[in-house]
């Protein structure tokens, strides 16, 4: 598949646009990360919406889907002592936008198996939250295990597909499970210093 220049265009946005949002966080310029944070998924969505044929109209629906949930949840997260629920209840609905973009059709489904690592990191990661979640254990047991199933469902993909599309799809699901642990383990467990 060759990129339009467009495409190359937006990418290379995408990156300045997400370095300076990492620069800007680690560097506490407040500003800026407001600005860029947002800025860096609307972006992607951008990419998402323009990839040309042959993405499938329903995968690409739900994979824009989730990015705008994705949105929602990185705006609000922005102003965590507000909104961090509905940042939740964003990214929850992110996952599960994702989870019907990367599940099968009838007789194409990867084994149940696959599923067998993600269910185990969740519950290890649950295990490290737990003791300081107070009253949001539940909510954060439900997102773990959304975030896990949508990264078994996007292995899954990979699996009985095949290919470099699946393959992105796959990464994109791991580096968003990795990079939510990464958060929550943050803000529940001990501070991660960068």
């Amino acid at each position: 598949m060759a990129l339009t220049a467009s495409t190359i265009i937006l990418i290379a946005s995408v990156l300045l646009s997400a370095a300076l949002a990492a620069w800007s966080e680690a560097r506490e310029r407040r500003r800026l990360h407001l600005v860029t944070k947002p800025l860096t998924t609307v972006l992607i969505i951008a990419v998402a919406a323009l990839a040309p044929a042959p993405v499938p109209a329903m995968y690409k629906t739900f994979v824009v889907t989730g990015l705008l949930c994705s949105l929602l949840g990185d705006v609000a997260l922005m102003f965590p002592a507000k909104w961090f629920s509905a940042g939740l209840a964003a990214f929850l609905a992110a996952q599960a936008a994702y989870i019907l973009a990367f599940r099968q059709g009838p007789g194409h489904g990867a084994p149940l198996g696959i599923f067998l690592p993600f269910a185990l990191y969740g519950l290890l990661m649950f295990r490290l939250l737990a003791p300081n979640l107070g009253p949001m254990k539940l909510p954060v047991f439900v997102y773990i295990a959304a975030i896990t199933a949508m990264a078994g469902f996007a292995a899954g993909r990979f699996v009985a597909l095949g290919g470099p599309r699946p393959l992105l799809a796959f990464a994109g699901a791991v580096l968003f499970l990795v990079s939510d642990s990464v958060l929550a383990y943050d803000r529940f467990a001990r501070k991660v210093r960068g």
